[in-house]
């Protein structure tokens, strides 16, 4: 426990509760071990810090030692998990949000925040993941459901240039791509991200193809698939791209302009249609008419399943950080709540991993 914990709950309270030591001291002669934070290092199969300040982030994120908690997570050699809980005002800092990229991109996983009314009244994001979801994720990150399996996730908005300054392009924040794909290698699986333009980190052990065009991003995918058991379409690919580029920035001349549009490579149709195709999943991000959206994608393009969500509502969807999924594959469905992205991502993939056991049930998955 740190100085700030042991304001709120004695140390005697959680002895007494889980009849165990509580340590609080980085250097205290009256323990068995007086160098505590080597031993208890050595000692855990897993660390997880729950609540997880704003403060404690930034030490672990920036390596401070000086106290237990800290300087036993910078000793670690486990995995390290960390559930954040702050005022939403902090939580959307950049610095914060800084920090946690830094820890994900060092393999700390983060568990939420959910959102919702906050200690001290006000609402948003930021407050701790219930407990029942925190001991999921661990779980799910201890569970190697795809141990073995090769993927391949696109992820991210495209751009289709008009100029050398101008492109078209959507809101794509490329959130639950990434999400999928670090879930994925918790998972076990060998993961190859395909990402447009984001601002977000690349996931711990995922081996990345940066693109901009949806052409870029057809041709990235196309020369991998044939080596993968899983492809993932969580990209937002353009339609269209326009049929033609301009070599100089286009001046502002008339009221109204035109501009001609070319229909792109439609990815996911490619994919699904080869005698060689991996178990394949698209996405729907629909406005109106989910299901009938959906379930046409579906049958169309031949896939294995989709994932379909709404967007433009209150909540949910492009750029936020949480979301909710209504799953769909030849006769069958199911419905993912709405959660944040990371635990969304890991109970899609348990979907996926199901779906694919039923298709295949001596593939070991």
């Amino acid at each position: 426990m740190t100085r700030s914990a042991r304001q709120f709950v004695t140390p005697l309270t959680f002895q007494a509760l889980s009849g165990n030591s509580v340590h609080t001291e980085l250097f205290d002669a009256g323990q068995a071990q007086a160098m505590d934070h080597i031993h208890l290092a050595r000692w855990a199969d897993l660390i997880l810090v729950a609540p997880a300040s704003a403060n404690m982030l930034a030490k672990m994120a920036h390596g401070i030692a000086d106290d237990l908690l800290s300087t036993l997570c910078l000793a670690a050699e486990c995995p390290v998990f960390v559930a954040p809980a702050m005022n939403q005002a902090m939580w959307n800092k950049a610095v914060t949000q800084d920090n946690i990229g830094r820890l994900r991109r060092d393999g700390v996983a983060i568990i939420g925040p959910a959102a919702g009314e906050q200690a001290c009244g006000e609402q948003g994001l930021g407050r701790m993941a219930e407990p029942e979801n925190i001991c999921a994720r661990i779980l799910a990150g201890t569970d190697k459901t795809m141990r073995g399996l090769k993927l391949v996730i696109s992820a991210g908005p495209t751009r289709e240039p008009l100029d050398p300054v101008r492109f078209i392009s959507n809101r794509s924040s490329g959130k639950m791509g990434y999400a999928l794909a670090e879930a994925a290698v918790r998972a076990g699986a060998e993961v190859t991200l395909v990402s447009g333009p984001v601002n977000l980190p690349v996931p711990s052990g995922v081996s990345i193809i940066r693109i901009e065009t949806a052409q870029q991003m057809y041709d990235a995918v196309i020369s991998r698939v044939s080596d993968c058991d899983v492809y993932i379409g969580a990209a937002a690919v353009a339609d269209y791209r326009p049929a033609q580029m301009e070599d100089r920035k286009i001046k502002k001349q008339h009221d109204h302009g035109v501009i001609a549009l070319a229909k792109n490579p439609d990815i996911i149709a490619a994919v699904a249609s080869r005698a060689d195709k991996p178990f394949v999943v698209g996405f729907a991000a629909e406005t109106d008419d989910l299901e009938n959206y959906a379930g046409s994608k579906l049958r169309a393009k031949r896939l294995d399943m989709i994932a379909a969500n709404w967007v433009g509502q209150a909540e949910g969807g492009f750029d936020s950080e949480r979301n909710a999924l209504q799953v769909y594959w030849p006769g069958g469905s199911c419905h993912l709540p709405m959660t944040d992205k990371d635990q969304l991502a890991e109970q899609l993939l348990t979907v996926i991993s199901e779906r694919m056991h039923e298709k295949n049930p001596t593939q070991d998955t």
